[in-house]
């Protein structure tokens, strides 16, 4: 009896974690993965038309397609930039210039994951 208690405690516990990931798994975001003095890592996840919020980058960084597809980059000022990331291809990003903000728009019809690496420290 004290077994099945345990057994049946642990898938308990077992769904309810798969339950909490599958109602974050589909909504644009980052996921942070690692952050250390040197890098600061995450997985974003880009639905159709479902921007990212405005945010900036202080410091530059690489994008490794997890799954690739068309990305606008929408500064706030208007001014847009349009990038082809193949999956499985990294890319290099600067750092974007100061006072900026950008949004990432997924402007394809399936969702686009990247995992991002961005340096700490500049040279």
């Amino acid at each position: 009896m004290k077994r099945f208690i345990i057994t049946a405690g642990l898938l308990a516990a077992a769904f309810a974690a798969g339950f909490a990931a599958a109602q974050t798994a589909g909504k644009t975001g980052r996921e942070p993965q690692f952050d250390n003095a040197e890098v600061k890592v995450w997985k974003s996840l880009v639905l159709p038309h479902d921007p990212l919020p405005f945010h900036r980058h202080e410091h530059p960084r690489v994008i490794i397609a997890l799954t690739g597809g068309t990305m606008q980059i929408l500064e706030q000022s208007g001014a847009r930039e349009t990038h082809e990331w193949q999956t499985g291809h990294a890319y290099w990003l600067p750092s974007n210039p100061p006072g900026t903000l950008h949004q990432d728009v997924n402007v394809g019809d399936k969702p686009i994951e990247v995992m991002v690496v961005e340096l700490q420290k500049e040279n």
